[in-house]
């Protein structure tokens, strides 16, 4: 493949860097494969009940015709010391709920924050999002125990993925990238999968910004 006027030494290390993007690609599958290979999770321990805009919802409910589920933890306090939605979790979902009505015809998906129902509602109105299944976990446990929340009371933006086989719940996985060791240039891009903007600015000249987050506005 050749663009106008490029030159030879530009094809050159493009062509090393497709090299690089194909073993990329096939490591990518390859981390897939062993993820798919997890033997069973724990059983869920509890029947969690949340609060959604129509009533009140059971966790095994939430799967629907489904035997997956993925649910994404909200930062909704952003912090203990901030009770405003976090901006970065809000970009995230701003994709996410344009992805929401493809990923139903595969997979159960619900987005889970500590904040009171009303309140995720009219931020959800208020971002526009109008196809993710909304939930409040304020009355029970399951931040907590699916590590959506530290133990100071910190939400964090943890995703989960569980499975209904033979009767049971079991958990999956979880982005666990987001607690390991890291460069400390590099954050943890325990999402960045499911999260689009920063698969388009790895591929121009500046790459990702530094020291960047979404903004929560714009005009």
């Amino acid at each position: 493949m050749r663009f106008p006027n490029e030159s030879d030494e530009y094809r050159a290390a493009r062509d090393r860097l497709l090299e690089a993007e194909a073993e990329l690609r096939g490591q990518t599958e390859a981390v897939a494969e062993l993820r798919r290979q997890l033997p069973p999770g724990g059983v869920v321990p509890q029947d969690y009940v949340f609060a959604a805009a129509d009533g009140d919802v059971r966790f095994s409910e939430l799967f629907g015709e489904h035997d997956t589920l993925a649910i994404y933890n909200f930062m909704f306090p952003r912090t203990l010391d901030d009770d405003m939605p976090c901006w970065s979790c809000s970009s995230m979902l701003d994709s996410l709920d344009g992805a929401a009505r493809h990923l139903a015809q595969h997979v159960a998906l619900a987005v889970v924050a500590k904040a009171p129902l009303p309140r995720v509602l009219e931020y959800a109105d208020h971002r526009g999002w109008r196809h993710l299944r909304l939930l409040s976990s304020a009355a029970n446990d399951y931040n907590r125990d699916y590590h959506g929340e530290a133990d100071s009371g910190q939400q964090l933006p943890m995703l989960n993925a569980f499975v209904r086989r033979d009767g049971e719940i079991r958990h999956f996985w979880a982005s666990e990238l987001f607690t390991a060791p890291r460069p400390a240039e590099q954050g943890p891009r325990h999402v960045d999968s499911i999260w689009p903007i920063w698969a388009v600015l790895d591929v121009t000249p500046a790459g990702r910004p530094a020291e960047w987050e979404p903004s929560r506005e714009y005009d």
